[in-house]
């Protein structure tokens, strides 16, 4: 068999809420879809409970890529667990290689692997962080806890955002931070000002050690040996975004490091998108109702690229 017979119109690498929906629209544009990723959902999955996803007045982050994957199977696109270890331009479109060692071929690629989230590598942070009072997104679970007490680890713009956000719901809030102090943006540095003192309290030069709980988090157990008690612990400390794929294709990044798109979501090679925690398009806002946005450019965008007269 030929290697345009087993040829599909799309490969969308990465099976979270980005990648997903990206399928659901290129499968309705008739174009035949691959969605490969190692793990289904991406961060979405992880999510305890969503409550800011239109249509869901809370669902549970699993549940909603659950949801999403039966959507776009029904309409004819295949989810298949692998790794991509390997691509290269042909020429008819693009050759990859999976961990597994299958191959697979398609004419136009969108990249939706996301960016891990940074840790702190302690023990019960992973075993935590599913439902049970460990978070990396401020601005996602931050809202779950209202009149409680919880810790932001990190000192950039995105803590200090999501202690703007959090401010409006928890009654205390700790900012951990291994430096001198906080290294936000000036406008929200000014934002938080009011807060400091108050609800907010900064812990300079301090490092969370242990993270406390049986079952579930009640607290950390910082450097200094002093503890806190905690409903919540925030882990603001940033993303590392996996490129080295996207780089073997000569796709170029930005300042960031992350996939450098434009509005419709293309990349500098022709047949090349990108959507969701892959680039930097809203800056520190990801979220999954962006992340499904931009999902559905890039698959406009594919679909555009595959109605060009070759």
């Amino acid at each position: 068999m030929s290697m345009l017979e087993n040829m599909v119109d799309v490969i969308i690498i990465g099976s979270g809420i980005a990648g997903l929906s990206a399928a659901l629209y290129t499968a309705r544009y008739e174009l035949s879809t691959i969605v490969i990723g190692a793990e289904l959902g991406g961060a979405t999955s992880t999510a305890w409970t969503i409550e800011n996803y239109p249509g869901f007045k809370e669902i549970d982050g699993y549940d909603l890529i659950i949801k999403v994957k039966e959507q776009v199977e029904a309409l004819g696109a295949k989810v298949i667990a692998d790794k991509i270890e390997k691509i290269t331009k042909t020429d008819e479109g693009f050759e990859l290689t999976g961990e597994s060692g299958q191959s697979y071929q398609a004419r136009s690629v969108i990249f939706t692997h996301g960016a891990a989230r940074r840790k702190l590598n302690l023990p019960k942070e992973d075993d935590f962080s599913l439902g049970k009072g460990v978070h990396y997104c401020t601005t996602c679970d931050g809202p779950l806890y209202k009149g409680k007490t919880i810790a932001i680890v990190g000192s950039g713009d995105a803590s200090v955002k999501g202690a703007l956000l959090a401010v409006q719901y928890a009654e205390k809030i700790y900012m951990i931070v291994r430096g001198d102090g906080l290294h936000p943006e000036p406008i929200n540095a000014e934002r938080l000002k009011p807060y400091l003192g108050t609800k907010v309290e900064v812990l300079p030069n301090s490092q969370v050690k242990e993270i406390l709980g049986d079952s579930r988090l009640t607290g950390v157990k910082l450097a200094n040996d002093q503890e806190l008690k905690l409903d919540g612990l925030f882990i603001e400390i940033g993303a590392i975004p996996e490129m080295k794929l996207v780089e073997s294709l000569g796709v170029k990044l930005d300042q960031h490091g992350y996939v450098a798109v434009n509005n419709m979501m293309e990349t500098n090679i022709e047949g090349v998108l990108a959507a969701g925690d892959a680039t930097n398009f809203f800056g520190h806002f990801k979220q999954d109702i962006t992340a499904a946005a931009m999902g559905a450019v890039a698959a406009t965008s594919a679909f555009n690229h595959l109605q060009k007269p070759k």
